[in-house]
């Protein structure tokens, strides 16, 4: 038996084996040696081995010779190949989300429900670039009846390549926002970019979309939806007679939130409103009643949804002995995103004088990266927090522009110097919000920092 049937047969009949990371391997596993920026896979292949991996494959030749190291002429082809028949063979629904905010968050909250109900395969991490896709249809179950897979891009004519290998059925769009400005130049463009999903030149299966439309760059989706054939739009907000947000009433203690599903009203209870978590529930109640699976499921389990990891999980650490919260929102970054946590942190049920607000630059913004940073901090201004620490170049020279300042800036130019701010200033019942883009200072302070967690 040749090895490429061999690889392929048991990729086929197994699920969530492939791996690029020889740390992650488990007995059983296929190891991926990958050519990384700094090394190649190839320097980890023998741990791969000692941890179990059935089989490790590279298209740079060992001088040591195993026969679970199996050699390819282009890893990216041969497991394209194999992805693309994995694919071919699925039989289930398979649901695309995209967006520019909000993707692995959605992904996550929609299999959480779905999985209490069905054999549910979904993407792991922001598994959402090419490499990450091809990972997610190899992983896949053939057995589940739902896949969920995230679909990123920062340049043109990435969401067209990434929606031949998925083709998904239904269609989620988050939203469109000030990200990867650097390639798209504005939001008009990300909104073209993003509607290639539903292209029926790219993607024949499509049958159905779900949209939350709320700014004019998110209507430009809407109307290029609209002239195609065959398509569904399921729109979810206030302008839906279906789907929306009824009310939302102030509890002082907790608030009261109204969903109209289908001229039926749906009330829950939270302690927080965010508006993003707000949307996606939304969005799965859409999406549950559009597939007629029971949607008590949502209303049974959402108090049980934990945030995911770097967008807006909630740590507990010890620094000198006194425990700190720590909202760690520190996987990415942009002016809206930033805005709303900022908002979402201030309208915490908190003295102001407890809150320590944590900034990094936002990366990627191109030629209004300068302006958009002088915005962010001129908006912090309508509020009040104990401390406002930044960190990144763009905030260093913003913080200059902003003449009356109500609130306390300090900027600390690298990891080492936040840590040890943080532990002479932290004092009892303070909180931490940290938001900033993925590999930045803050990024890699937010690491190091919750090392410190209390377990």
């Amino acid at each position: 038996m040749r090895y490429e049937y061999k690889i392929e047969k048991y990729i086929f009949s197994n699920h969530n084996l492939v791996k690029i990371d020889s740390r992650d391997i488990k007995r059983g596993d296929i190891f991926l040696a990958l050519k990384g920026s700094k090394k190649h896979g190839n320097e980890f292949v023998s741990h791969a081995i000692k941890k179990g991996a059935k089989y490790c494959i590279s298209d740079q030749k060992f001088v040591t010779k195993n026969k679970k190291i199996i050699f390819v002429k282009n890893i990216f082809n041969f497991i394209s190949l194999i992805a693309q028949k994995k694919r071919f063979k699925y039989k289930g629904n398979v649901i695309a989300i995209t967006g520019s905010a909000g993707k692995t968050t959605l992904k996550e909250t929609l299999s959480f429900f779905l999985l209490k109900k069905f054999k549910t395969s979904f993407s792991q991490k922001s598994y959402n670039n090419y490499l990450g896709v091809l990972l997610s249809i190899l992983n896949l179950d053939l057995k589940s009846k739902y896949a969920v897979f995230e679909l990123g891009t920062n340049n043109f004519g990435e969401i067209r390549i990434l929606t031949k290998l998925v083709k998904p059925l239904e269609i989620f769009i988050t939203n469109i926002q000030s990200t990867h400005l650097e390639n798209f130049e504005n939001k008009k463009n990300i909104a073209k970019e993003k509607s290639e999903i539903f292209f029926y030149k790219y993607n024949n299966l499509r049958k159905k979309i779900y949209l939350n439309i709320i700014s004019e760059s998110e209507k430009i989706i809407l109307q290029k939806a609209k002239i195609q054939k065959n398509l569904k739009i399921v729109l979810v907000n206030n302008k839906s007679k279906k789907y929306f947000i009824k009310k939302i009433i102030d509890k002082n203690n907790y608030f009261e939130v109204y969903f109209s599903i289908k001229n039926k009203i749906i009330k829950i209870y939270t302690d927080n409103i965010i508006e993003s978590r707000l949307n996606n529930l939304l969005f799965c109640y859409a999406f549950f009643v559009e597939n007629k699976i029971d949607d008590k499921i949502i209303s049974k389990f959402f108090n049980k949804l934990k945030p995911v990891d770097g967008r807006g999980l909630q740590h507990k650490i010890c620094i000198n002995n006194i425990n700190v919260n720590v909202i760690d929102e520190s996987y990415n970054a942009n002016p809206d995103t930033m805005l709303q946590s900022v908002e979402y942190f201030s309208n915490l049920r908190l003295p102001p004088n407890k809150k320590i607000l944590i900034l990094g630059d936002m990366n990627e913004l191109g030629k209004i990266s300068y302006k958009m940073h002088i915005k962010l901090l001129n908006n912090i201004e309508l509020y009040r927090f104990k401390l406002v620490l930044l960190c990144g170049e763009f905030l260093r020279r913003s913080v200059s522009k902003i003449k009356l300042q109500n609130n306390h800036y300090v900027y600390l130019e690298n990891k080492i110097k936040m840590i040890n701010f943080i532990k002479n200033n932290i004092h009892k019942n303070d909180i931490i919000l940290i938001k900033c883009s993925n590999k930045t200072e803050v990024n890699s302070f937010t690491k190091k920092l919750l090392s410190m967690k209390v377990n």
